[in-house]
């Protein structure tokens, strides 16, 4: 009984116009779109799905220890007291000075410290005492008991060890607290016993108030036993300092500084000011004096037209000038010896007299000035300082005067306001009242406080579920392998031709997972051509996808040698290449299945192969083409050419001319020549022959290939000018992917059930 070819289920695609890959109907790009369209929850819950176990654990541990935590837990009671803290007013009676200045400050201030006055050691200690709670089984069951109050220890100091012992019990069960926006302080103790809770915050609260007004009423009394004393001694030195002023007066006849004191000063100001005026004047009449001594006075008569004697010395040069011009005109027109210009020689002779004449006087008269102005300001000065003197004298006298003066007074203000506060502390000490009171008396509580079992159940379910997701995250952040095409693409620029499947065998009701690639696959021979097994099967689709992918990823004709191989080994990449084979023979092409893995070969065990010559025998020349290139019967257009022996030097007959040749001769000969080599990483085979490909396919596996490997693959090809297609993601569980492509989901089932569950006979039971 021969086996027929079975269907495909997809339509032939001659014909069919190149698409670009970047469109929307190749299945790469749909892929793509799909993919986009993904938001991050859905990413996250595939997170969750892929790692529940883990998070299962997780939260049934954590709420289990919540559960049994919150069971085994005491329950205490809590007993609550509020009170009632009003601003204080010691101005009772209306006493003058006695406003409080900032009360909202003070106020906050109040009630912070009220608030650490119920906190305090000895506010606890006395209610300790107060309620002998050191003999107290119920306070006394965390402590050894004491006999005796620690306060009737020696020298009335409380014992250290038993005291701290005592606090320490104490405040674990206190708590005070300001209730924000009032004026209440709530006061809560907590205790295992409520009634006990509830004795202990009321004597707390009475013992309080009744410190509050005790120390109240001590500090007026200590103020009035102090400005006792103090005033006995200020009134003392009031009267001291009234004879020292009176004495000073005496020894000095001071009668009164201020009057005297005005007119000094005033004359010395007025000595100064006239002082200051003949320096000024000096110093211009010294700058006169220089300038007539150094240059011609004619200059100074122009830098300062007010000068005396300027107007005189400016007609004699005007009618020098004149003179001059009337003899230079004489003398040009008549000659030197003419009468008229001898009688205008001696009239310039005369002017010019009188103007040396004339500086003289002026350089005179400057001189005079100037010792004038240096004798007013020598007297000046002399003035000045005589006044100065007196002013300082009269200033040491009262700078005494003013500081017994000051004395006498400020020790008589004192004296008088010491006396009028004694008197107000006196009529205040017996008016003052407490400012404090008990809004609310502790009652008797009557559920406890501790455990709240369902908050304690709700935060362990909380803390499990996010202790779980976190681990969950975690391990998926120390995962580096490539799960999905989205991780293809932030990888690489190379296009995502498809995805295959994780295949799943039906065996009656359970379904368990095979791994496409597996070498228990590889042996049995089953299951790895799914296309040929399983043609309507999702993994079968996949393939179909691939075949789409490989025929419209070129313009013009479709590649025809195609070479296939992966990062590291056991990633699929001789199933996807006997696969990829058996759709392009199923859809009418010529197809050769070359076996170019000659380190491990695998195309022999997947199709039941027997041992035989192959192509290292036909590179080396001991067998032909026609010999060792073997049809498939069961389907037509498909020829297998096997790795044949191991030879001991893969990597030369690889790279060797005689297989260029081959390749090129295959060429003509099929439509389609897929080539199986090893890992590119592992061996250089792959990167040998990829440049005689017109194509190359590198295949990644979905849980296993590290995005390191598969970056250094795709780097690798491409520093050798590789025409890489793109990469195929095999090994895919669409099943953890929700729907993420379109054979997933109901699809997915649909296939199943369109599988007849009879047992099948596979290839290898055809090939001789």
């Amino acid at each position: 009984m021969s086996l027929q070819p079975r269907s495909n289920g997809s339509d032939d695609l001659e014909g069919l116009e190149p698409i670009d890959l970047l469109g929307v109907k190749n299945p790469q790009s749909v892929h793509s779109y799909f993919a986009e369209q993904q938001n991050s929850i859905l990413h996250y819950w595939q997170i969750l799905s892929k790692r529940k176990w883990a998070v299962l654990a997780t939260f049934a541990i954590v709420f289990a220890l919540s559960v049994i935590a919150t069971l085994n837990a005491t329950r205490l009671y809590e007993a609550t007291s509020k009170v009632a803290i009003f601003p204080e007013n010691p101005n009772v009676l209306g006493f003058k000075d006695m406003e409080n200045s900032s009360p909202d400050y003070e106020y906050e201030a109040t009630l912070e410290t009220q608030v650490a006055i119920l906190r305090s050691d000895a506010l606890a200690l006395k209610v300790i005492e107060a309620m002998r709670l050191y003999q107290d089984p119920r306070f006394t069951a965390v402590t050894q008991a004491v006999p005796e109050s620690p306060l009737q220890a020696s020298n009335m100091q409380p014992d250290p060890a038993q005291a701290a012992s005592l606090l320490g019990a104490f405040r674990s069960g206190l708590t005070v607290h300001l209730i924000p926006t009032s004026r209440l302080i709530q006061v809560s103790y907590t205790h295992h016993d409520p009634r006990f809770a509830t004795e202990i915050t009321n004597t707390l609260v009475k013992t309080f108030i009744e410190e509050n007004f005790r120390t109240k009423y001590e500090s007026v009394t200590q103020t009035s036993e102090w400005l006792s004393r103090e005033l006995a001694d200020l009134q003392l030195k009031v009267q001291t300092s009234e004879e020292k002023l009176v004495r000073y007066q005496k020894d000095h006849s001071i009668l009164g500084v201020d009057e005297k004191q005005n007119i000094v000063t005033s004359k010395l100001d007025e000595l100064n000011k006239e002082l200051t005026a003949a320096q000024t004047d000096r110093i211009e009449k010294e700058s006169d004096y220089k300038l007539a001594m150094d240059v011609d006075p004619a200059s100074f008569t122009k830098r300062s037209p007010d000068a005396k004697g300027g107007g005189l010395l400016d007609k004699l040069r005007d009618k020098e000038a004149d003179l001059s011009t009337q003899y230079a005109q004489a003398t040009t027109q008549f000659g030197s010896g003419y009468p008229k210009v001898t009688e205008l020689s001696n009239q310039l002779k005369q002017v010019r007299e009188a103007i040396e004449a004339e500086k003289t006087k002026m350089r005179d008269r400057i001189r005079d000035e100037y010792s004038a102005a240096v004798q007013r300001e020598t007297m000046l000065m002399t003035a000045f300082n005589q006044q100065k003197q007196e002013a300082n004298q009269l200033n040491e006298s009262a700078i005494e005067y003013t500081v017994l003066k000051r004395d006498a007074e400020t020790n008589r203000q004192l004296y008088q306001d010491l006396l009028q506060k004694l008197k107000e502390a006196g009529v205040s000490a017996g008016l003052r009242s407490s400012n404090i009171r008990i809004v609310d008396i502790a009652r008797t509580p009557t559920y406890p406080i501790t455990p709240n079992v369902q908050r304690n159940l709700v935060l362990g379910l909380l803390l499990g579920l996010s202790l779980g997701i976190g681990l969950a995250l975690v391990l998926e952040s120390f995962d580096t392998t490539v799960r999905n095409m989205e991780e293809l693409s932030a990888i690489s620029t190379l296009p995502a031709l498809g995805t295959i499947p994780l295949q799943l065998a039906n065996n009656g009701a359970l379904r368990k997972r095979l791994v496409t690639t597996s070498l228990d696959i590889e042996k049995a021979g089953l299951r790895a051509l799914v296309t040929y097994e399983r043609p309507k099967s999702e993994a079968a689709e996949a393939y179909r996808a691939l075949r789409t992918s490989i025929l419209l990823s070129s313009f013009g004709a479709p590649p025809k040698v195609i070479l296939v191989t992966s990062a590291m080994p056991q990633e699929g990449k001789t199933t996807i290449s006997a696969n990829s084979a058996l759709v392009l023979a199923q859809r009418g092409s010529r197809v050769l299945l070359l076996d170019a893995d000659l380190r491990r070969p695998g195309l022999e065990k997947l199709f039941g192969l027997r041992p035989h010559g192959g192509l290292s025998t036909l590179i080396a020349g001991s067998d032909k083409v026609e010999d060792v290139v073997r049809p498939v019967p069961e389907v037509p257009n498909l020829w297998i050419l096997a790795a044949g022996p191991i030879p001991p030097q893969p990597a030369e007959l690889l790279g060797s001319t005689v297989m260029k040749d081959y390749i090129a001769r295959w060429r003509d000969e099929f439509d389609h020549v897929i080539i199986d080599t090893p890992p590119c990483l592992s061996v250089t085979d792959a990167v040998l022959l990829s440049p005689e490909a017109d194509r190359v396919i590198l295949v990644a596996r979905a849980g296993q290939t590290t995005k390191p490997a598969l970056r250094r693959a795709c780097d690798l090809l491409l520093q050798v000018n590789a025409r890489v297609m793109g990469i195929v993601l095999n090994a895919f569980n669409i099943h953890s992917a929700h729907g993420y492509y379109y054979y997933g989901g109901r699809y997915s089932n649909y296939y199943y059930h369109e599988d007849s569950p009879e047992d099948k006979t596979t290839v290898a039971s055809k090939v001789s």
